[in-house]
Parts: C-alpha cells; sequence; structure tokens
C-alpha cells in the first residue's frame, strides 16, 4: 500500500483539495506530522472515498 506523502506547501495543497470538495473546512484539513491516518480519516468521512483513492489524489498534487 502506498503511504501518504506530504510534499511541499501543505497549505498550497489544503487549498486545491478545497476547491475541489467545497464541504472540506480548515479544522478537516489539518495536518500535524506523524497524524496521517486522522487526516485521512476525515477526509473519508467527508468525501466518501476510499483511502487509497485519496493517497494517490494528494499524491499527485
Amino acid at each position: 500500500m502506498d503511504k501518504l506523502q506530504i510534499k511541499g506547501n501543505w497549505n498550497v495543497l489544503k487549498g486545491k483539495m478545497k476547491q475541489k470538495y467545497g464541504d472540506l473546512t480548515d479544522d478537516d484539513l489539518t495536518y500535524t506530522e506523524g497524524k496521517e491516518d486522522e487526516l485521512l480519516g476525515r477526509l473519508q468521512n467527508k468525501t466518501g472515498k476510499a483511502r487509497q483513492e485519496l493517497i494517490d489524489e494528494i499524491n499527485a498534487l
């Protein structure tokens, strides 16, 4: 399974995710190093996407 790799400026990635999924909030997109599972869980709840789909999408940004 691929791992989530946050590259570059998380604020830029956060903005792109908020544009794509308008119902995401800053709280949903709060990233703390070492707590990627919590971030992915919040995103799964809001978007309805599978964990791997979200990992691939974020890594592609």
